[in-house]
Formats: C-alpha cells, sequence, structure tokens
C-alpha cells in the first residue's frame, strides 16, 4: 500500500522533470465573514481541476495526506469549535491505497467559527495542508498560507515595493543596531535616521527589477558559484578510489574475479559477467543518489545547507563515522540482511544472480564504504542540484567498479597486488581525521547562520590545527589506534604524507592572528568572525542593509556593488580572501563604491513577517535572509551566490553581473567597468 503511494509520488515527480510541466490542480480562496457583533466566520475554498481529487479531512492511518487546518497567529480572536466541511464527500474503495477513502471533487468548502470582542483588532494567520491525486499519479504533499483580518478575503500578496519598505520589517533603531551589530561601520544614529527617511522616500526606485537591463550589459562574468556536475562526478570518483584501499573492499577484488573466471567453462563469459558485476555495482549507487533526491527534493536539499538542525546532524554523522574508523566501533548491517542476498543469488541465474551479488557486496563492504558514502551525499545534497546526488554516485560506483572488470581481462596482474595488511587499517584511520576536520565545516556553517558565535575562525582554525598535527604524528608511528599491526619502521610514503600534514599545521598558525590562509578560506569561517585580528587588509562592507546602503550612496552620490553572500557560501569566502584582500581590490571597494553585502541565509527573525506574491504562489518573508534572498530574485533573477551587482544611485545596473572568479585582474576590470 504505501509502496503503491510512493510509487504515484515518484511518478509525478518524474513526469514533471521530463516535461517540464508543473501541476497545480487545487487553488484556494479564504475569507473571513463577520456574521455577528461578536461572532464570524472563516471560510476556505478550494477549485478543484476536473480530473483530480483532494482527499478529506478524516483518512485512516497509512493512507494519503488528510487535508488539514494550521491557525498559527490568533490575535484577539479564538476558535469555536472545529472546522466543518460543506461540500459533499465522495467516498470510494481507492486502488492505489488498498483501502476505503473519501475526498472531494470540483470543488470543497470549509468553514470554521471564531469569536472575539473587537472584529476590528482581529488577524488571523496559517495554512491549510492538502494532497492531491488523479487516477494515475499524487502530487506530494502542499501548503497554503493565508492571513486575515476582518473584511478580507486572503489578504493580498505584498508588493515588492511595499515589502522593500524597512519600516515595515523592522524600525529605524532595529535597523541601526542590526546594521551595528554586522559591521565593522556604522553610522551615526543622526544620520542613521536621516538615512531611515530618505530610504523610505525613494524605496520604489531601490526595488524595482531590472532583469532586462542587467541582461543588456551582457552575460555575467564568472561562473554561477555552485559546484559543477563534473566537479561532483570527480569527487565521486576520488570517494571511490578512496574506498578502493579499505580493508573491506581490498581483499574482495581479487576473490571476486578467480570466482566469476573460475565458474565459467569460457573465459569471455567469465570477462562479460564480470562487466555486468561491475554494471550492477553502478546500477545500485546511482539509484540510491537518485533515492535520496526523491525523498527529500532539490529544495529541501538545498535549504538543508543552512538548517541548523540538519548541519548539526551532518556534524554529527560525520564525527560518528571517524570515531568508527578509529576502531571503536564498527558500523555493520545486520548480517541476516547480507546472508539473505548470498542465498538468493544462488538460487537465481543471469544477471539477476549478479545484481544479487553485487548487493552482497554492498552490504559487506559497508562498515568503510558507508562513511565515504555519507560525506560524499552530504556535501553534494546541500548543493541543491537535482541530479548531484545521482552524478556523485555515479562517479563514486564507477571507481568502485573498475579493478572488477580490469582485473577480470587481465587476470594475471591479481598476483602483483599489494596483499592486505595493516596499511589498509592506515588509510581507515587517515580518513577518520579527515572526516573530523571536514565535520567542523558543517558545525561552522550552522554557528554562523544563527549567530551562536561558539566556532569563530581561531576556534575553527586551532580545531584544524591539532587535527593535521595529529595526523602528521600518527603518519610517523608515534601514535596507534585498536586495529593498528606493529611496523618496526615508518615507510617513505608514511614520510612525505607527514611533511604535508605538519607542514599545513604549521601554515594555519599565522591565522590565529588574522593571516587570510586563503588555502582553507572556501571552509573556515569569514575573517570577521575573528577575535583577535592583527591582519588589516580584509574588507569590510559598509553596509548589510539594502535600502539604508541604497540611501547612503543617493546622499553621497556613489556608485553601489551590492554583494549577495551566505554563510553557507563556499565560493563567497574564496572571493573574500584571495580577491577582496588584493590592494587594488580593497582600494576600490572602499573608495569608490559603497559596499552592501547581503545574507541570503540570515536566519535573524523579522520583527513583522510579511507575505509576497512570486510565480503565482504566495510566500511568507520570515526572516533577514528571506528578505534579501527574495530581493536577489525578484529585482534581478538569479538566486545563486556569490553575486556583484553594481548600481548607480536609482537601483539601476551600470555593469553587467560578476559571480564566482578567483581572477583578481578580472575582479579589477570589472571595478574599472572594463
Amino acid at each position: 500500500m504505501m509502496k503503491r503511494f510512493k510509487f504515484l509520488i515518484v511518478l509525478a515527480w518524474m513526469t514533471t522533470l521530463l516535461t517540464g510541466q508543473i501541476f497545480e490542480p487545487v487553488s484556494w480562496s479564504h475569507e473571513l465573514k463577520i456574521t455577528g457583533k461578536t461572532s464570524g466566520e472563516i471560510i476556505h475554498k478550494a477549485g478543484i481541476e476536473g480530473k483530480w481529487h483532494m482527499y478529506g479531512m478524516d483518512i485512516p492511518e497509512g493512507g494519503p495526506r488528510p487535508t488539514r487546518f494550521v491557525y498559527e497567529t490568533l490575535q484577539d480572536v479564538e476558535l469555536d469549535g472545529n472546522v466543518i466541511s460543506k461540500s459533499g464527500l465522495t467516498k470510494v474503495f481507492d486502488k492505489n491505497f488498498n483501502m476505503h477513502l473519501s475526498w472531494y471533487s470540483k470543488e470543497a468548502l470549509f468553514v470554521q467559527k471564531v469569536k472575539f470582542k473587537n472584529a476590528a483588532q482581529v488577524k488571523i494567520e496559517g495554512y491549510v495542508e492538502f494532497m492531491a491525486c488523479d487516477d494515475e499519479q499524487c502530487l506530494p504533499p502542499e501548503q497554503d498560507e493565508f492571513s486575515l483580518r476582518s473584511g478580507t478575503t486572503k489578504l493580498p500578496a505584498v508588493g515588492a515595493e511595499q515589502a522593500a519598505t524597512p519600516a515595515k520589517t523592522l524600525t529605524a533603531d532595529k535597523q541601526a543596531q542590526t546594521t551595528a551589530e554586522t559591521t565593522e561601520t556604522t553610522v551615526i544614529s543622526a544620520e542613521q535616521s536621516e538615512l531611515q527617511q530618505i530610504a523610505e522616500a525613494a524605496v520604489t526606485d531601490y526595488w524595482h527589477p531590472v532583469i532586462e537591463e542587467l541582461r543588456a550589459f551582457g552575460s555575467q562574468t564568472g561562473t554561477s558559484g555552485d559546484a559543477s556536475l563534473w566537479y561532483i562526478f570527480i569527487a565521486g570518483i576520488i570517494g571511490g578510489f578512496i574506498a578502493l584501499f579499505t580493508p573491506c573492499v581490498w581483499p574482495i577484488i581479487p576473490m571476486t574475479v578467480s570466482f566469476f573466471l573460475k565458474r565459467s567453462e569460457k573465459k569471455t563469459r567469465g570477462r562479460r559477467d564480470a562487466i555486468l558485476y561491475g554494471l550492477a555495482i553502478i546500477i545500485i549507487y546511482v539509484s540510491l543518489g537518485i533515492l535520496i533526491t526523491v525523498i527529500f527534493g532539490a529544495s529541501a536539499l538545498n535549504s538543508m545547507s543552512t538548517n541548523a538542525i540538519f548541519n548539526l546532524l551532518f556534524f554529527a554523522l560525520l564525527v560518528v563515522f571517524a570515531i568508527s574508523f578509529f576502531g571503536a566501533f564498527e558500523i555493520t548491517l545486520p548480517a541476516s540482511w547480507s546472508t539473505k542476498l548470498d542465498a538468493k543469488a544462488d538460487s537465481t541465474t543471469g544477471f539477476l544472480n549478479i545484481l544479487f551479488m553485487a548487493f552482497t557486496l554492498v552490504l559487506v563492504s559497508f562498515s568503510c564504504t558507508g562513511p565515504i558514502i555519507g560525506t560524499l551525499l552530504v556535501e553534494v545534497s546541500t548543493t541543491g542540484s537535482l541530479l548531484a546526488p545521482a552524478i556523485g554516485m555515479l562517479g563514486f560506483a564507477i571507481a568502485l567498479a573498475i579493478p572488477f572488470t580490469f582485473f577480470a581481462f587481465f587476470p594475471s596482474l591479481l598476483k602483483n597486488m599489494p596483499r592486505s595488511g595493516g596499511w589498509l587499517n592506515q588509510v581507515k584511520v587517515v580518513l577518520a581525521f579527515l572526516e573530523l576536520a571536514f565535520a567542523l565545516k558543517f558545525l561552522s556553517v550552522a554557528d554562523l547562520a544563527y549567530g551562536w558565535r561558539i566556532l569563530d575562525r581561531e576556534v575553527f582554525i586551532a580545531l584544524w590545527i591539532v587535527i593535521f598535527a595529529l595526523l602528521g604524528i600518527y603518519l610517523l608511528g608515534k601514535i596507534r589506534f585498536p586495529n593498528d599491526s606493529e611496523t618496526k619502521h615508518t615507510s617513505v610514503l608514511g614520510i612525505f604524507l607527514a611533511i604535508i600534514s605538519l607542514s599545513f599545521a604549521i601554515y594555519m598558525v599565522p591565522g590565529l592572528w588574522g593571516a587570510p590562509l586563503k588555502a582553507i578560506s572556501a571552509f573556515a569561517p569569514p575573517l570577521y568572525t575573528q577575535d583577535f585580528n592583527l591582519y588589516d587588509d580584509e574588507v569590510h562592507a559598509k553596509f548589510s542593509d539594502y535600502d539604508l546602503g541604497m540611501a547612503y550612496a543617493a546622499q553621497h552620490q556613489k556608485p553601489v556593488v551590492v554583494d549577495f553572500s551566505g554563510y553557507g557560501c563556499v565560493n563567497c569566502r574564496k572571493m573574500e580572501a584571495s580577491v577582496w584582500t588584493h590592494p587594488k581590490v580593497k582600494e576600490m571597494l572602499e573608495n569608490n563604491y559603497v559596499l552592501i553585502t547581503l545574507f541570503v541565509d540570515d536566519k535573524t527573525s523579522l520583527e513583522e513577517p510579511y507575505t509576497v506574491e512570486e510565480n503565482g504562489k504566495i510566500r511568507k518573508i520570515r526572516t533577514v535572509g528571506d528578505k534579501w534572498s527574495y530581493l536577489q530574485r525578484y529585482k534581478f533573477g538569479s538566486n545563486a551566490q556569490p553575486f556583484y551587482v553594481m548600481l548607480d544611485t536609482h537601483g539601476n545596473p551600470i555593469n553587467n553581473a560578476y559571480t564566482f572568479d578567483e581572477s583578481t585582474e578580472n575582479f579589477i576590470n570589472w571595478l574599472s567597468k572594463k
């Protein structure tokens, strides 16, 4: 039953992906109707397209998502009873879910009675959650938000001009406080008040869309800043090759290849089976990547990149993987799983037999490959790309499958393979240190987005120095873990790797006093989080608020560079450390322009959230980051970071957009409007 349900949702998702069609079969209207001096009704009405139906409010457990109403804000009003359905329900046996269900067709009307003392003071906000299906597919559950006052029908979406007004979101004093806390350079309170007045008077000019005007200047300079699919594919291949050199995979290679060659009378058949075995490995891992996307969805994966809960979970996950690799315990799947698959492989023939054998390999090697796959999926999932998990798994699987096919064609080379030994456990321990280092990156993203300030830049760097110093000492043989074998000497390779690790640790030491450390700028927190900083070449934005920054620019008749950034944006940190610290760039940004940096993932709550209409849907702007993200999409038609635009004092572009490009010369030419 649930498998059928999930299949229908996957079918709808695949149809959307292949056809580009977005299904929106249900449209809502919401109204607050006053029926008496102290009473009223909230009327929710849904229009449902022809072949579609929407499920009722009373659905058995294990079925589709029922329709439900959530009232988040009830100001000077209280609910009187429960929501009542005024429309007739169709009751049928739904073969999709194998149960009796009820649903609405064509139209659905719901009424919630309310009581109040003064109708003029009533404010109601919330959302309705619903799910729609037809005979062939089901759409994922959706939400439709509403905000109602006396005499309104679904409070109209706030226009971009209104949404931009600082007075609608934060008071002047609050804006001043926010700006003072997040930038080094502040404006005195008298000037702040004057800027506020200018901003309120000219805010329409500041927020009007300039997408076509921006395109007229030509294509943007640089790349989008997101990890390309080729980069993800290569990262997957590297992860796959690393997994090969682990105790769970390396010893299996000669045994598996020998099995395929010996089980066939003809060598060509053994080679064919080995190729099919490699293809089966690829199919399994790519299916895993697709499954990750189907379960979470691209937008959800993207939101994970700055979500505190998910980043903390990723941090904990990598720490657990590292502890496992150190030898404290072993992450294994139930032995019965591999036993059943092994038995299934013996009882089947053809490609199905080989597929079950590949599944057995995946399960047996999970204790070693699991942490590597987990790290890869965690990293690529936060790019928000729909194909990223599948592409990453494709690279991983290809690297893992290559040796099985290669040695099947050249079996004589098997005897030249290095034998299993203590060196395999050393690979796991090295990976454990690297897992710990990467784990701190996810903790840092959550820390920055929510302003906890528990992992400032010097703390982060100090931890990395300790991790890589200990790694170097381990490679010299001075530290041993439970599963390490005794060695009488240090290998030549170990010496060179120890030199690299210890040198890297020493390289980071000046960063404790503010050195930019360009090699790790993509991972370390930004320089402004450094408490003790002797380095003064970094660039600080004059404003972290778009409207106040534009008002200041208008007052001083200076052009503006708007920097759309993100706490979780790796390439933003690279640009700040490798390009902005150049003396010429620093001089131009500070003297020739008003620099405004807007963090699109800032989780600071707005004092008064508001709604906007975007692409036919009502969206609620709840945080500072939501506001700047909407500004970037609405005004400039972009949602990638880093994203730099050059504006005049009226908010119009005076050059093409600039994205990620680590060429200092190109950035100087852009600032010079060449």
